[in-house]
């Protein structure tokens, strides 16, 4: 983090608390500007990541057309309505056509995507669409399963809902049959 950036948000966060009614002077509070910056860059470094320097040439060929999963994948994100956190699992997919992409990969592209201000709808197409991309798959199918804490501290206030979004394309799109298999080799 630059930092012009560094000290530009530790004023925010100053006037935040501020805004609040707090004491950005007492003993508690004297430091929180800067770690609550230093989190928030965290919290969004997906913005600063480059796809390509990610995957870094992890395709690779193979005859291999059988369906390859990552399941589980842990995911956190901030709502961008919010501001606040949703995490939750990742289930990833797809047919190979000629090409794999190396297994740490998968979540590394989860990581860019979640680690921004996001909408969990998003989210599941934007890792589906560049996962398909790089690898040229016959199909992709993502699923996420979520809480979310807008709806779990706030708002409705419901402790215990999930949200659950998909994005299929091609084969696990077209093909009823593929998409029946992904979803119950990920629900074992």
């Amino acid at each position: 983090m630059e930092k012009d950036q560094s000290k530009q948000l530790e004023n925010l966060y100053k006037d935040l608390l501020r805004s609040v009614g707090e004491d950005t002077e007492r003993e508690g509070l004297i430091r929180t500007p800067a770690r609550a910056a230093k989190a928030l860059t965290f919290l969004t470094k997906g913005y600063s990541e480059d796809l390509e320097s990610v995957i870094n040439g992890a395709i690779y060929e193979t005859e291999d057309d059988e369906m390859i999963i990552v399941k589980d994948i842990e995911l956190y994100s901030m709502c961008e309505h919010h501001l606040l956190p949703f995490f939750g699992k990742c289930h990833v997919g797809y047919l190979p056509n000629k090409k794999i992409i190396g297994l740490s990969k998968i979540p590394r592209v989860v990581d860019v995507f979640a680690r921004r201000l996001q909408i969990q709808e998003n989210l599941t197409r934007q890792i589906a669409e560049t996962i398909m991309k790089y690898t040229g798959s016959k199909g992709v199918g993502v699923v996420i399963e979520a809480q979310h804490l807008c709806t779990m501290m706030r708002g409705v206030e419901k402790q215990n809902s999930k949200m659950i979004t998909s994005c299929m394309l091609g084969f696990f799109r077209s093909e009823s049959s593929t998409r029946a298999e992904f979803l119950s080799l990920i629900n074992r």
